[in-house]
C-alpha cells in the first residue's frame, strides 16, 4: 500500500505520460490519413461515375 500511495502522491508516471503522448500523436496521424483517403476516394468516385456511364450502355458479351 505504501508503494501505491507513494506513486499517487509522487505525480504522474513519466512512462505513462510518454505513452499517452505517443498514442495522441498516433490518433492525429490516423485522422489525417483518414481525411486524405476520404478525399482520394471522393476524387476516384467522381471519375468512376464518368467512366461507368459508357459501360452501362454496352450489351452483354454472352446471352
Amino acid at each position: 500500500m505504501a508503494k501505491a500511495l507513494l506513486g499517487h502522491v509522487g505525480g504522474p508516471d513519466p512512462r505513462m505520460v510518454s505513452e499517452m503522448r505517443r498514442l495522441q500523436q498516433r490518433v492525429r496521424d490516423l485522422e489525417a490519413e483518414l481525411a486524405r483517403l476520404q478525399t482520394e476516394n471522393d476524387a476516384l468516385a467522381a471519375t468512376s461515375d464518368e467512366v461507368s456511364l459508357g459501360v452501362k450502355d454496352r450489351e452483354p458479351a454472352l446471352t
